[in-house]
């Protein structure tokens, strides 16, 4: 492996594999997968690696530049946007060939007018408050959407806001969508795709599968709620890691980092890791999270800086230059953990890692290039 920052990402493609077969098997084999690889695959950047992606007839992304970035790559296969884009990208969205959610009257008014072969899916707002439909307005999108012959109804989908916390309310929501399901399919012939189940719909709704499913988080192994591991045994894909790059030994009533946050009370061996919050690692850690050397946690001390934390390894043995320093493994420290600890969800914790950690992709247990 060609020489790199010791800060890095590794992505276990290995997991990711059997990850995606327990997810098949889990929805059976009449339901498709569309992986949601948004936001460079959740941080993983598992969206640049086509022979991943080929795996599946159909993928989803977030915003049009992402879809483009997946073109321009050479993936060949059908991409969707989640979200309804802005009418200013209608002409990359036909250059490119690209599937977009729509839910806007005016949007789809724009794309008719282009008289270019286009394929949609119609968003329908079950519950989620966001975008969407409204279902009272199906038969006035109808009506719409049959102006319009250039526009290829390719599929209807909803979001299910709250599969993990109110059961009641999702399953109104999968009532009011198979409402506006059974109109829309009954006008419209090209309809190929039904979706509403992201993890938690996938993991707590079974009659939410329609034929197509877009797992997000469980996809990359970690939990999309607490009970996520009970009903699918899944492997985390990631290990964030660096090394030790500066040791030393101070004195008791030593100040440590910005404003003097941490004073030591005894004497005290610190360790400086190349990591900060530029790379992701959350600022609000600072003097309460941990990291592991040795198989041991250690505590963060001192304010978080831009580039590098200290810790304190006056308690670890065997403690040198290099030595790895996991800021999560998935055994001793989660993501999960990560993210309580920063007072946020998992989520965020592995989509915002940002662009100057490398991601190095595992195998077998051997580091491969694409």
């Amino acid at each position: 492996m060609k020489n790199i920052r010791p800060t890095i990402l590794e992505v276990n493609l290995s997991n990711l594999e059997y990850n995606i077969q327990k997810i098949k098997e889990y929805v059976g084999k009449n339901v498709n997968i569309m992986p949601v690889i948004k936001a460079n695959a959740y941080g993983t950047y598992i969206n640049k690696i086509n022979e991943i992606l080929n795996k599946f007839d159909i993928v989803s992304v977030a915003i049009v530049s992402e879809a483009i970035e997946l073109r321009k790559q050479g993936f060949n296969k059908k991409i969707f946007v989640l979200n309804q884009p802005a009418t200013s990208e209608i002409n990359e969205i036909i250059k490119y060939d690209i599937s977009i959610g729509v839910s806007d009257k005016f949007f789809i008014e724009k794309l008719g007018q282009t008289n270019a072969k286009i394929k949609v899916h119609l968003e329908i707002d079950t519950g989620m408050g966001r975008t969407g439909i409204n279902p009272c307005d199906t038969e006035k999108y109808i009506d719409i959407l049959k102006k319009y012959p250039n526009l290829i109804i390719e599929g209807i989908y909803t979001h299910l806001s709250s599969a993990d916390t109110d059961f009641n309310y999702t399953e109104n929501q999968i009532e009011l969508f198979d409402s506006c399901v059974l109109k829309f399919i009954k006008e419209f012939d090209t309809i190929k795709y039904i979706h509403a189940s992201a993890s938690n719909g996938i993991l707590n709704f079974k009659n939410s599968y329609y034929n197509l499913v877009r797992p997000g988080i469980i996809l990359y192994g970690y939990k999309s709620n607490k009970n996520t591991y009970e009903k699918i045994n899944l492997k985390p894909v990631c290990k964030l890691k660096s090394k030790v790059t500066f040791l030393k030994q101070v004195e008791e009533n030593t100040s440590i980092g910005y404003s003097r946050s941490f004073i030591t009370k005894k004497k005290s061996i610190i360790a400086t890791i190349p990591i900060g919050y530029a790379d992701g690692l959350k600022r609000i850690l600072s003097n309460r999270g941990f990291v592991v050397i040795n198989n041991k946690k250690v505590p963060i001390i001192g304010t978080i800086c831009m580039d590098s934390i200290m810790v304190d390894v006056t308690n670890i043995e065997n403690v040198n230059i290099n030595t790895d320093v996991y800021i999560w493994d998935n055994k001793i420290i989660t993501l999960e953990d990560i993210a309580e600890k920063a007072n946020t969800i998992n989520y965020e914790i592995l989509s915002t890692i940002s662009d100057r950690v490398p991601r190095i992709f595992v195998e077998g247990g051997e580091y491969i290039n694409f």
